[in-house]
């Protein structure tokens, strides 16, 4: 297992987060990495009874609580015999969480009018990109009613830039391309969570199309 941990996640105040409000879980998480710091990958594990101390539930809470932390990835189940669960670099991600407060839709509202102007920004500028963006789709949790959200998904319908708008030279490549509109459109919000596809099929419903590319 990598000991690199992700990109620390983001927790928002007012949700609960594996039945715990989002100081205590990531307290319980630190505590976790704390007990595992400084071993080499295949000694990092830990003993359910340990890991339930940690978490601070008791016997019928921890089965759930283990099995959400499973799904989310922090934890693996133990081998054919083992008696400790693998601690992952999500579980490490957690401990390192930030806590915020939840996005206002008025301020989601103009994260994706920003977002609109870079689309357009892309397109025109951004020759040595072999990529473009077709469309930028807001969807999931931008769609509901909730006036806070806790993460604002932006879909990118990319494609194949026309060579008479291409660089002559030093274009970059399709993945290279990908990654830098996934990293710049990352970047206008640590709430935006940048999904990209090639079509309005890749992005889950439901959605809006709030920037469509001219074809000119």
């Amino acid at each position: 297992m990598p000991r690199t941990a992700p990109k620390p996640h983001t927790l928002v105040s007012d949700r609960r987060y594996f039945g715990m409000d989002p100081i205590r879980v990531r307290t319980a998480a630190m505590r976790v990495v704390a007990r595992i710091a400084g071993l080499p990958p295949e000694r990092a594990r830990i003993r359910p009874t340990v890991l339930r101390q940690d978490f601070g539930v008791d016997t019928v809470e921890a089965g759930p609580l283990f099995d959400d932390l499973m799904a989310e990835g922090m934890i693996v189940r133990p081998d054919a015999g083992g008696a400790e669960f693998e601690i992952t670099p999500r579980m490490m991600a957690l401990a390192a969480a930030r806590i915020v407060e939840p996005l206002p839709r008025m301020r989601a509202k103009a994260i994706v009018a920003r977002a609109c102007e870079l689309a357009a920004q892309v397109n025109r500028e951004w020759n040595r990109n072999p990529l473009e963006v077709d469309a930028l789709v807001p969807h999931g949790a931008y769609m509901s009613r909730d006036p806070k959200l806790d993460e604002l998904p932006l879909g990118l319908v990319v494609r194949s830039r026309p060579i008479p708008r291409r660089a002559r030279w030093n274009v970059m490549s399709k993945p290279d391309g990908a990654r830098g509109l996934r990293a710049t459109f990352g970047e206008l919000s640590s709430f935006v969570r940048v999904r990209l596809a090639t079509g309005l099929d890749g992005i889950p419903r439901p959605f809006c199309v709030a920037w469509q590319a001219d074809d000119d």
